[in-house]
C-alpha cells in the first residue's frame, strides 16, 4: 500500500548528520569563490583601478614624438650658416600593408635601391610594434616625394615622414669646423649621455654640432592620436609643438672662411687667422673640405670608401689635427732664445757659405752658394741655414725646448674641438725614453731650423705668431662667441683667456718683429710677395722637408712627385705697428713658402681690412643719419 504523500519518514541522525556536513562544505565552497571573486574585483577596480584606467587610455591613445629642429649656427656677425630644411623620408608602417612583398618591390624600383636592402631595414624594425614607422630612405627628391603622393594608393604601407634636416647656406664652408650628423647607434643609446634619445634620431657626430648637442638639439614635440582597436588612427587628440634648439654664434667670419678657402680651392692644408689681441679664430679652414651634404641621411659606404681613400685626407681637420714640421718658422723661437739669453746680439755676424760642417757631416743652407756675412736680422729677413744651425749649436735642444713650449708649441692649444693634436718639440730626455739612446749634438742643428723631430699644427703656429706680435701674450684659441635661445636671449658669453706668457724678453720680441716686417718688405725678403699697399705686413716663411730627396735632387719641381714635395708655410701678422690679425698659412707639398703660402695670407689679410673698412664707413653713415634724424625731430 503506498505512502501518504506529505508525510516524512522517521530520518536516521547519522545520515541527517552527513547530509548537513555537505551542505557545510558546500557553503563553504561557494562562499570561498564568492570571496575570491569579490577580492579579485576589489584588487582589480579599486586597488589597481587606476593603473588599468591609465593602461586602457594608452592604448587608445597613441603618442607620436615630433623631432625638434636643431639650433642655427652663425658666424661672428650673426649671418647664418647652417639652419633646418624639411626633410622627406620614406617610412613602412606594417599594419597598413597588407600584401607586403608586392609593395616592396615597386617601392624598390621607385626608389632605385635594391630590394636586400629594404628588407634589411625591415627586418631591423621587426622587433617595434606594427604601428611603428620603419624607415626605408631619407632625404628623397622632390620628383620621387611627388610620385608618391601621387601613386600612395598603389603602396600600402608607405608612408611620407617629414622632419627638420641640417640645411648648409655655404654648402661645405667649414665643414671641419661645423661637423655633421648621423643617426644615433645603439652604443650610443647605452650611454647615460642620451638617455632622452631613440633609435632613429640625428645627433651630432664631430664638430661643434657634436660638443654642442646639448645647446643646439631642442626639445621633441608630441602627438596624441586616437586609435581604435586594431590600432588604426581615428583623430588627434593634443598636440604639443617642439621647441627649438638654441642657436650658436661662432667667432667665425664667414667672408674671411671664404676667401680662405677659395685661396685653397685646389691644394690640400689648412689655414688658421686669429685676433691678435683677443685670441678669436676668424678663420679655420682644412682643405680638401667635406661633403657635408653626403652625410645627410646617412653616408653612403661608396661615398665613405672614397674619403677613406682620399690621398689629400679630407677626414683629417688639418688645422689642429695636421702634425708638420715647422720648417723655418720655428727660426722665430731659435733667435727669441738665442737674444734672450745672449747667446748673440743684433751685431754678432757668422758667414754662410752654403754649407756648415759638424763632425763628419755637412749641413746645407737651402740658397747654395751661402748669404755671406750673416747678422739675426739679416738671418731671419732670408733665412738662412747656416746662422740657425750656429746658434742652434750653442743653445742646446732643451734650451730651444723650453722656449717653444712656452710659445705654445709642442702641446694642445685647448681649443674646443675634439682631436687637437699636441705635436712634439723634442728634448734630450723624450728622446733616451723614446729612443733608448742619447741626444746627438748633431740633431739639435736640424731642430733649430725647424726640422727633425719637431712637429706642430697650424694653429699651433698661429699661436705662436700672436704671441710674437702682442710680446708674449698665449690665448687660448677663442672659437664659440656666445649662446643665444631661439628668442635670441643670451643663454652664455664666452670670452678671452689668456692662458700664458711666454719667457722670451721683451726686447728680444722687438728686434725679432722688426726683422720680420723686413721678410715682407724688402728686395731680399723671402715673401716680398705678400706685400700690400698702406697695410705693413710682418711675417715668416717655412719649408719643411717631408724627406729627403737625395733622390730627386737634380729633378725640376713640377717633375718630384706630389708625395715627396715640401710643405709650404707662412705666418704673418698685420699691421706689424699695431697688430691686429694673424694668419697662418700651411700648404701641403706647396714647396715654398713664399710661392705658395704667402699669396693666400696676402689675400686675407686684404680682405680682413677692407671688411673692416667698410664696417667703420657703414658705421659713420649710420651715426650721420641717426644726428640727422635727431637735429629734425620735433621738439
Amino acid at each position: 500500500m503506498p505512502r501518504p504523500l506529505g508525510k516524512i519518514n522517521k530520518i536516521d541522525p547519522a545520515e541527517l548528520k552527513v547530509l548537513k556536513n555537505r551542505i557545510d562544505i558546500a557553503t563553504a565552497v561557494i562562499i570561498f569563490f564568492i570571496a575570491i571573486l569579490i577580492s579579485r574585483l576589489w584588487f582589480l577596480q579599486i586597488h589597481s583601478g587606476s593603473d588599468y584606467a591609465q593602461q586602457s587610455e594608452s592604448n587608445r591613445i597613441r603618442i607620436q614624438d615630433i623631432a625638434a629642429p636643431r639650433g642655427n649656427i652663425l658666424d661672428r656677425t650673426g649671418r647664418i650658416l647652417v639652419t633646418n630644411r624639411p626633410q622627406f623620408n620614406i617610412v613602412w608602417i606594417r599594419e597598413d600593408a597588407p600584401n607586403p612583398d608586392e609593395v616592396i618591390k615597386r617601392l624598390s624600383k621607385i626608389l632605385d635601391e635594391d630590394i636586400s636592402v629594404l628588407l634589411d631595414r625591415i627586418r631591423y624594425g621587426a622587433d617595434h610594434p606594427r604601428y611603428v614607422p620603419t624607415r626605408l630612405k631619407e632625404d628623397i627628391d622632390w620628383r620621387t616625394l611627388v610620385y608618391i603622393e601621387n601613386n600612395h594608393f598603389n603602396l600600402p604601407g608607405v608612408r611620407i615622414e617629414v622632419l627638420p634636416s641640417r640645411d648648409y647656406l655655404y654648402k661645405d664652408l667649414s665643414s671641419h669646423l661645423i661637423g655633421y650628423l648621423a643617426e644615433i647607434n645603439q652604443k650610443e643609446l647605452q650611454d647615460s649621455l642620451f638617455t632622452n634619445y631613440e633609435g632613429g634620431d640625428q645627433i651630432g657626430k664631430s664638430g661643434v654640432e657634436k660638443l654642442f648637442e646639448n645647446y643646439l638639439r631642442g626639445e621633441k614635440g608630441r602627438k596624441f592620436l586616437e586609435v581604435d582597436v586594431h590600432g588604426f588612427e581615428q583623430r588627434q587628440l593634443k598636440l604639443q609643438e617642439p621647441l627649438p634648439g638654441n642657436d650658436l654664434q661662432l667667432t667665425i667670419d664667414i667672408e674671411l672662411q671664404q676667401a680662405a678657402e677659395e685661396a685653397m680651392a685646389d691644394k690640400a692644408g689648412a689655414v688658421v687667422a686669429m685676433e691678435v689681441n683677443t685670441g678669436k679664430l676668424l678663420v679655420l679652414c682644412s682643405t680638401p673640405p667635406l661633403k657635408l651634404e653626403d652625410f645627410i641621411g646617412g653616408i653612403s659606404n661608396k661615398a665613405w670608401k672614397a674619403l677613406l681613400e682620399n690621398p689629400f685626407n679630407p677626414l683629417i681637420n688639418k688645422a689642429i689635427q695636421g702634425q708638420y714640421p715647422p720648417g723655418s718658422t720655428y727660426k722665430i723661437i731659435t733667435a727669441l732664445a738665442a737674444l734672450t739669453e745672449k747667446i748673440v746680439t743684433p751685431e754678432t755676424v757668422y758667414y754662410c757659405s752654403g754649407s756648415h760642417t759638424f763632425g763628419n757631416r755637412s749641413y746645407g743652407c737651402w740658397k747654395k752658394g751661402g748669404h755671406g756675412a750673416v747678422n739675426l736680422h739679416k738671418a731671419l729677413v732670408e733665412s738662412c741655414d747656416v746662422y740657425f744651425y750656429q746658434v742652434g749649436q750653442k743653445l742646446g735642444v732643451d734650451t730651444l725646448a723650453k722656449y717653444a713650449t712656452s710659445m705654445g708649441l709642442g702641446r694642445q692649444t685647448g681649443i674646443v674641438l675634439e682631436h687637437e693634436k699636441s705635436g712634439l718639440i723634442p728634448t734630450s730626455d723624450w728622446k733616451l725614453h723614446r729612443y733608448r739612446v742619447p741626444w746627438q749634438d748633431g740633431e739639435t742643428l736640424s731642430v733649430a731650423i725647424g726640422q727633425g723631430f719637431n712637429l706642430t699644427t697650424p694653429l699651433q703656429i698661429c699661436q705662436m705668431t700672436v704671441a710674437t706680435a702682442n710680446d708674449g701674450i698665449l690665448y687660448k684659441p677663442l672659437l664659440i662667441d656666445s649662446i643665444m635661445n631661439p628668442e635670441g636671449d643670451l643663454i652664455q658669453k664666452f670670452s678671452p683667456t689668456q692662458t700664458g706668457k711666454t719667457i722670451a724678453s721683451p726686447e728680444s720680441f722687438a728686434l725679432v718683429r722688426n726683422a720680420l716686417i723686413d721678410v715682407v718688405n724688402t728686395k731680399r725678403g723671402t715673401a716680398k710677395v705678400a706685400q700690400l699697399e698702406n697695410i705693413t705686413i710682418a711675417g715668416k716663411t717655412g719649408t719643411a722637408q717631408v724627406v729627403r730627396l737625395v733622390h730627386h735632387r737634380d729633378l725640376q719641381e713640377e717633375d718630384i712627385p706630389y708625395k715627396y714635395r715640401d710643405h709650404a708655410w707662412f705666418t704673418a701678422y698685420a699691421p706689424a705697428e699695431k697688430p691686429e690679425i694673424a694668419v697662418t698659412v700651411l700648404v701641403e707639398h706647396g714647396m715654398h713658402g713664399g710661392s705658395s703660402a704667402a699669396p693666400i695670407a696676402k689675400t686675407i689679410i686684404k680682405k680682413y681690412f677692407e671688411l673692416k673698412s667698410a664696417a667703420t664707413k657703414e658705421k659713420n653713415s649710420n651715426e650721420i643719419n641717426i644726428d640727422r634724424d635727431t637735429r629734425h625731430a620735433p621738439l
